[in-house]
């Protein structure tokens, strides 16, 4: 078994309203800075052990269906690291 560290950012799909983000557009304008857009997403850092990376993707891929995005609204990408 090898240990694999995955990278998972979860965000809105394109055309789902980000209230955090446009708030966060909105208090940064606010401040002075010419912000144009800001996308709010998470960032997940996972250890993983498994027999291979494709294991290990394929476990976290699991894991983003059933618990860490919810596939109506959010989309999520994994990067092993």
């Amino acid at each position: 078994m090898m240990e694999y560290k995955l990278e998972v950012k979860v965000g809105l799909k394109h055309g789902v309203l980000d209230a955090e983000g446009e708030t966060i557009q909105k208090s940064l304008k606010l401040l002075g800075y010419d912000v144009k857009k800001v996308d709010a997403v998470k960032c997940y850092n996972i250890t993983v052990e498994a027999k291979t990376e494709k294991e290990a993707v394929s476990r976290i891929e699991d894991s983003c269906k059933k618990l860490l995005a919810n596939p109506v609204i959010q989309e999520y990408s994994i990067r092993v690291l």
